[in-house]
């Protein structure tokens, strides 16, 4: 036998090669939703013997796990019905901000499964020592229950800081669950989970798995979800993860900066059912107790502001934020802003950018000058120019790295939140937003935009063009990869 495997092994390699590459092959053809991308795998695969069958199986399973998501996460009680209470009518959207955004009411009545609900409140916490410090004094006051989920939640000063509060929340008799993404769990060691587990603290992480016999967290498929919802009747939202960097405290002038915000009002609600979704995904725990039970607040008044729940993610809410932002963008007349940290979007969003532009809507895109990722940075740069040519104005924020995600339309309606507009938040993974329709809170956001354009600087086509050929191949190389960055 020896000497056959030493006389024969490159044939049976070579062999072995192609059996693994053709398994491979065939189930990226068989199960990848999008022909470029089953192009694109099986292209890594033959061109990368064994090694590119390994990369399918480390990136690749993530997607071919969807369905495994899709069977195991059912719909969240409740969700997409007709006429709840405190939903807001067609005729008074009509009535309030015009037919168009009564028909972009429609289409996320038809996508987001939660309905558009008024008399709620939102208040926007503008830096990470603001959000941190009313999350700190939220949970300290807090008398039923609390659930927290969130991306990353370091083991720094900030990160303890809340964890004791959760800690003395729990031992004062209030129920607490904090639910960590099991990537996001992993960004400082030793772990969080370990220190609000030797505190009594129900925790779990999110999407954990077992790969080869070794228990690694999937690349994808991960919660993005900031949320945190004290007694069910407040709650904390956006974009920021729980760390010091966003903290002038900890860390001076180099802090990063961040957008997060606290809501009040019937809304709560959604978004309780989204975390308590994600809970009991991840930890088999149905929070069904009557200490969980919300009772929705009444409307505001005639001040109450209209708002829904977006939830998004690989289950049967895919692609729900990807369908709203199109669906907005197809509505806007004067203005659309977006600021985001990551600008990756795909084609059909830059159409529906581009063709805006050329109705002539004034379109302007912030991202940071200095990002945290490099290698997205330059995925990002490779693709400016899609935008730039038709019209779109494209700007890099100076300062310390901005992680918000705010976009307006018309002085009208916002959409903040979790979401990223690159691949993984339109497709790989779950996230929450929150559509805002209310003029004040629109030209809020505006404002925000607005103040850090001031002190932008443009990105041009001449200077994307008057960069060296191998540079912009290099971003190029780096764009093609950008659905997996």
């Amino acid at each position: 036998m020896w000497e056959i495997l030493s006389s024969y092994w490159p044939h049976i390699l070579a062999i072995l090669s192609l059996a693994i590459a053709t398994v491979a092959a065939i189930h990226a053809a068989m199960t990848k939703d999008e022909v470029r991308a089953a192009i694109g795998w099986v292209g890594v695969i033959f061109l990368s013997p064994f090694i590119g069958a390994l990369i399918y199986a480390v990136a690749g399973v993530n997607r071919m796990r969807r369905a495994s998501i899709v069977s195991q996460r059912k719909p969240e009680p409740g969700a997409d019905i007709a006429g709840e209470p405190f939903e807001i009518s067609e005729e008074a959207v009509t009535r309030t901000f015009g037919r168009r955004f009564a028909a972009l009411k429609t289409l996320g009545d038809k996508v987001a499964r939660r309905r558009l609900k008024t008399g709620n409140a939102i208040a926007t916490l503008r830096t990470g020592d603001e959000a941190y410090a009313a999350m700190a004094e939220a949970i300290a006051g807090a008398r039923h229950a609390i659930i927290l989920e969130t991306y990353i939640f370091d083991r720094d000063p900030i990160g303890l800081r809340l964890a004791d509060a959760l800690i003395a929340a729990l031992g004062r008799g209030v129920a607490v669950r904090v639910l960590i993404d099991a990537v996001g769990a992993r960004y400082s060691v030793p772990s969080i989970v370990g220190y609000l587990r030797e505190g009594g603290m129900p925790v779990d992480v999110f999407n954990g798995n077992i790969i080869m016999g070794l228990r690694l967290p999937y690349a994808n498929l991960r919660t993005h979800r900031k949320l945190l919802i004290i007694d069910g009747q407040a709650a904390f939202a956006g974009g920021m993860n729980i760390r010091q960097g966003f903290t002038r405290e900890f860390a001076g002038d180099a802090t990063a900066r961040d957008t997060h915000f606290r809501i009040t009002g019937p809304v709560v609600e959604d978004l309780f059912a989204v975390a308590a979704e994600d809970w009991r995904f991840a930890s088999g725990e149905d929070l069904s107790d009557e200490v969980w039970s919300i009772a929705p607040q009444a409307p505001a008044g005639e001040t109450g502001v209209a708002m829904r729940a977006v939830a998004s993610g690989p289950d049967a809410s895919l692609e729900t934020n990807h369908r709203l932002l199109i669906g907005a963008f197809s509505i806007a007349r004067d203005s659309i802003r977006i600021m985001s940290p990551y600008f990756l979007p795909d084609r059909e969003l830059i159409s529906a950018l581009v063709t805006a532009a050329r109705r002539g809507v004034e379109i302007d895109i912030v991202v940071p000058e200095v990002n945290n990722l490099v290698l997205v940075d330059r995925a990002m740069r490779a693709q400016f120019d899609q935008v730039l040519k038709d019209g779109c104005r494209v700007w890099r924020a100076t300062g310390p790295f901005d992680h918000s995600k705010l976009l307006a339309i018309d002085g009208v309606w916002a959409y903040v939140g979790s979401s990223n507009l690159d691949p993984r938040s339109l497709r790989l993974n779950f996230e929450i937003d929150l559509e805002v329709l209310e003029a004040d809170f629109a030209r809020d956001i505006e404002a925000r935009i607005d103040a850090v354009i001031a002190s932008a600087r443009p990105v041009t086509l001449a200077e994307l063009q008057g960069r060296p050929l191998p540079i912009r191949l290099l971003d190029r190389l780096l764009w093609l990869c950008s659905p997996y960055l």
